[in-house]
C-alpha cells in the first residue's frame, strides 16, 4: 500500500492542464443553446400553442391535452434537432440529489411530457410507500425550461406518491414559493396598486474542493463518505491565506473553463470563480434568479461539475467537511423579494413611501426569522453539516440575524420617533426634524459577518449556514414559508388599523414597531457568533441553542411548525413526519458507514503500517544492542520511546476500533428512526476519538510506510 500512494502522488504531480473546446464568439452567443426557452418555443410551436404555453408559465393556467400534445411535438422536434435520443423526467427525490429515468425519444408525446411514472418505494419516503407500493408520479414543471443533457431531454418535475404526498423538494419549494407571493402582493398594493406578483429571488454560492481523481481512489473514505475520516494536518495548509483569491491553477482552470461553457449552455447564468480559503477549495456563482429556476439551476451544475471533473482528472467533493482543520465548504443562500413591477423589497426606496415598504419588509422578514429559527436551523442541519456548523470559519449552530450599523441604528431610531416620521434616503430632499435616514449607497454602510448565519447585506438577506451539498430547496421552503405567514398576519393587523381610520404610515408603523422591538432584543446580534458569551446570551434570549442534530430534526413536527406549514397548503402532518423519518435515516445511514469504514481502515490500513514501523523500530534496537551491548540503551533511547508510544498507539487504535464496533452494532439493532439517529450521534463521537489515535500514528509512523495520500497531497497538488 505504501507504494500505491507514491506511485499516485507521482502520477497526479505530473498532470497537465487538459485541452478544453471552447465555441467561437462570446458566451452570450451560445448561452441557452441547450435549453428549450421562449425563443425556441416561438420557433418550433405555433403561435397559438405558444401563447397557451406562456399563460401556463407565467399565469397558472392549466394546458389542455392536444396543447400538452402540441408542446411535446414541437420539444420532440427541437430535441431531435439537437441529437437527443432520450428523454426523462429530471426531479429531486430526498436523497440531496437528482433523479432520472431515460426512454426512448421516439414514443415521446403530450401524456408523457406531463406525466410519468417511476418507481416511488425505492426512494427515501418516511414509510409513505412500502416496498410492495411502488406507484409514484412525476409531473412536469412548466415553470423551469427543458434543457438537453448529454443526448438527453431533460424535463424539470415534482415528484410525488400515488396517494398524493410529495416525495421530493421542489413540490413543497413551490408551494411556499406561492404562498410568499400570496402573502407580499396584498401588503404591495398598500403602495403600488398595480403590482401583481412578488417574486422570491436567490443566488448561491457553490463552495467545492477539487481532489485528483487518483489520490482520492487511493482514500476508501473519501471514496466512501466524501470526506477524511483520519489524516494528519500538513504543516502548511491556510494560515497565509495565499490560496483565497489567488491565481487559479491551470487544470483547475481548464475545468472551470468547460464546467461555464457547459453551464451557459443550459441557461445557467454563471458570473464569478475563484479560489476559496482552504488549498484545493474553489466556489463558483451566478447571477441571481427567481428561486426555482435558480435551485434548479444550482441542481444541474453540481451534475455537470461531477461530471466534467472527472475528464479532467478530479473529483469534485461537495460535502461541507472533507478536511479536518480547514475551511469546510457551504453554499450561501442570498435571498430577496421583488415585484413583478421591478421593485426590490429588501432595498431602500426612492422615496419615502418606498422606504416604508423597504422597512415593512425587512422587519417582517426579520419576525420571521425570529419566530422560526429552531426550524431553520433544523433546516441545514444534517450529518454532513454538522462538521461545518461553529467550526470557527462556518455561522455557529445558534440562528441569529447580522444588520451592520446603519441598519441597526435605523431601527432603532423608528422606535424613538413617531409613527408619522417620514422615512427619506439621505442627500435626496431637505432635512426635516427627526427624519429618519436611510443611506443611500446602502450596501457600503453594510458589513459583513462570517459568524451570522443570516445576515442583511445591502438589499438581501444572506443564509449561510446551508451546506455545500445541501438542495437549496430545503431551506429556503421554510424562510419562505415563514416570511409568508409573518406576512399574512401582519397584513391582518395593518387592516385593523386601517378600519380604526388610521392613516397608512401610522398604521404601518404602529403595527412595525413592536416587531423592532423584539428582533432587536432576540434574533439580531452584531457580536461574535463563535464565543462562549453568545451561546449563553442566545440562551437568555430564548433562541434555540440546540447542538445535537437529530434533535433539530424534531422542529419540522413541533405545534408550530405543523401549523405553518398546514395553515398555508405547503405539507399536511403526515408530509412532515415522513420528511423527519428521512432525516433520520439519511443521518444515521451516512454516520454509520462512516463508522464502519473508519473502523475497517484502522485495521486493515493503519494498524498494519504501524506494526511495520515497530518492527523496523524493535530490529533497530536489536541491533543496537547487539553491537553496543553496554551502551544500547543509553544509545537507543529514543527508538525506546518511540517503541512505547507506537505500541500505545496500537493499542489504544485497536481497542477504540473495537468501541466504534459496538456503538455502531448497538445503533444498527435499534428500529424506530429517531432513537437510532441518537445512537449514531454517539458512534460519531467514537470515530472521532478513534481518529486521535491515528492521527498521532502517522504523525509518528515512517512517511515510506504510511499508506494513505496525506493531507498535503491532497490539498497541494493539483
Amino acid at each position: 500500500m505504501g507504494n500505491l500512494r507514491f506511485d499516485v502522488v507521482h502520477d497526479a504531480f505530473k498532470k497537465k492542464a487538459a485541452e478544453v473546446d471552447i465555441p467561437a464568439g462570446k458566451p452570450s452567443d451560445f448561452f441557452g443553446s441547450q435549453v428549450f426557452n421562449r425563443a425556441n418555443m416561438e420557433k418550433y410551436l405555433d403561435s397559438q400553442t405558444y401563447q397557451k404555453l406562456v399563460l401556463c408559465m407565467d399565469k397558472g393556467a392549466t394546458l389542455d391535452g392536444p396543447t400538452a400534445d402540441k408542446v411535446a411535438e414541437g420539444m420532440k422536434a427541437w430535441a431531435l434537432d439537437h441529437g437527443a435520443t432520450h428523454v426523462t423526467h429530471w426531479f429531486q427525490p430526498l436523497t440531496e440529489g437528482t433523479a432520472e429515468k431515460h426512454d426512448a425519444i421516439e414514443q415521446f408525446d403530450g401524456s408523457s411530457l406531463v406525466q410519468q411514472e417511476p418507481d416511488a418505494s425505492s426512494f427515501p419516503n418516511g414509510g409513505i410507500r412500502a416496498t410492495f407500493e411502488a406507484r409514484g408520479y412525476t409531473a412536469w414543471d412548466p415553470t423551469s425550461p427543458v434543457f438537453i443533457q448529454d443526448d438527453t431531454l431533460c424535463i424539470p418535475s415534482v415528484f410525488i406518491a400515488y396517494t398524493g404526498e410529495a416525495l421530493d423538494y421542489k413540490t413543497p419549494f413551490k408551494k411556499a414559493l406561492k404562498a410568499v407571493n400570496d402573502a407580499a402582493v396584498p401588503i404591495c398594493k398598500l403602495f403600488d396598486p398595480n403590482v401583481k406578483r412578488v417574486y422570491s429571488y436567490l443566488g448561491w454560492e457553490q463552495e467545492y474542493f477539487l481532489v485528483d481523481e487518483d489520490l482520492f481512489a487511493a482514500r476508501p473514505d473519501l471514496m466512501l463518505t466524501g470526506r477524511t475520516l483520519m489524516g494528519h494536518s500538513s504543516s502548511k495548509s491556510q494560515q497565509l491565506g495565499d490560496h483565497y483569491f489567488g491565481a487559479i491553477p491551470s487544470r483547475v482552470t481548464a475545468f472551470m473553463k468547460e464546467v461555464e461553457t457547459e453551464g451557459y449552455k443550459l441557461g445557467i447564468p454563471l458570473r464569478t470563480r475563484h479560489n476559496e480559503v482552504a488549498p484545493n477549495q474553489f466556489e463558483m456563482a451566478p447571477v441571481y434568479e427567481e428561486a426555482n429556476l435558480a435551485n434548479d439551476h444550482n441542481q444541474m451544475l453540481m451534475n455537470v461539475m461531477t461530471r466534467i471533473a472527472r475528464k479532467h482528472g478530479f473529483v469534485v467533493l461537495f460535502h461541507e467537511k472533507p478536511f479536518e482543520g480547514i475551511n469546510g465548504s457551504g453554499k450561501h443562500n442570498n435571498w430577496s423579494l421583488g415585484t413583478d413591477t421591478g421593485t426590490q423589497l429588501l432595498a431602500p426606496g426612492k422615496d419615502a413611501n418606498g422606504n416604508l415598504q423597504f422597512v415593512t419588509f425587512f422587519v417582517n422578514s426579520l419576525a420571521a426569522v425570529q419566530k422560526h429559527n429552531g426550524l431553520l436551523k433544523a433546516s441545514i442541519a444534517s450529518a454532513n453539516n454538522s462538521h461545518r456548523l461553529g467550526a470557527h470559519e462556518a455561522p455557529p449552530a445558534i440562528v441569529s440575524a447580522f444588520l451592520g450599523k446603519a441598519m441597526t441604528e435605523v431601527l432603532r431610531k423608528l422606535l424613538e420617533l413617531p409613527s408619522d416620521t417620514p422615512i427619506e434616503i439621505a442627500g435626496k430632499k431637505g432635512r426635516h426634524v427627526g427624519l429618519v435616514e436611510i443611506p443611500e449607497i446602502f450596501v457600503d454602510n453594510t458589513d459583513r459577518n462570517r459568524t451570522s448565519p443570516f445576515a442583511f447585506t445591502g438589499n438581501r438577506f444572506e443564509f449561510r449556514a446551508v451546506g455545500s451539498s445541501a438542495n437549496c430547496a430545503g431551506a429556503l421552503t421554510v424562510l419562505n414559508a415563514a416570511v409568508a405567514e409573518q406576512l399574512t398576519l401582519f397584513k391582518a393587523q395593518v387592516d385593523k388599523a386601517l378600519d380604526m381610520g388610521k392613516p397608512l404610515q401610522i398604521a404601518i408603523m404602529d403595527c412595525l414597531k413592536p416587531l423592532i422591538a423584539k428582533v432587536l432584543d432576540t434574533i439580531c446580534f452584531e457580536g461574535n457568533g463563535y464565543s462562549e458569551e453568545w451561546k449563553k446570551e442566545a440562551a437568555r434570549r430564548g433562541l434555540d441553542t440546540e447542538s445535537s442534530v437529530p434533535k433539530m430534526f424534531c422542529k419540522f413536527t413541533s405545534a408550530e411548525a405543523v401549523e405553518l406549514f398546514t395553515s398555508q397548503g405547503i405539507c399536511d402532518l403526515k408530509e412532515l413526519e415522513a420528511r423527519n423519518e428521512v432525516k433520520w435515516q439519511t443521518y444515521t445511514t451516512k454516520v454509520l458507514i462512516e463508522a464502519r469504514t473508519a473502523a475497517r481502515m484502522a485495521l486493515n490500513h493503519i494498524l498494519p503500517a504501524g506494526l511495520e514501523y515497530q518492527r523496523n523500530l524493535l530490529e533497530n534496537l536489536d541491533l543496537m544492542r547487539q553491537n553496543f551491548p553496554d551502551k544500547y540503551r543509553q544509545m537507543a533511547s529514543t527508538q525506546i520511546d518511540l517503541i512505547k508510544e507506537c505500541g500505545e498507539l496500537i493499542t489504544d487504535i485497536k481497542s477504540r476500533s473495537e468501541e466504534l464496533d459496538s456503538a455502531r452494532e448497538k445503533a444498527e439493532a435499534l428500529q424506530e428512526a429517531f432513537p437510532k439517529a441518537l445512537a449514531a450521534e454517539k458512534a460519531a463521537e467514537k470515530i472521532r476519538f478513534l481518529r486521535e489515535s491515528i492521527d498521532r500514528l502517522e504523525e509518528l509512523t515512517d512517511n515510506a510506510l504510511w499508506p494513505l495520500p496525506k493531507y498535503r497531497e491532497l490539498l497541494f497538488i493539483n
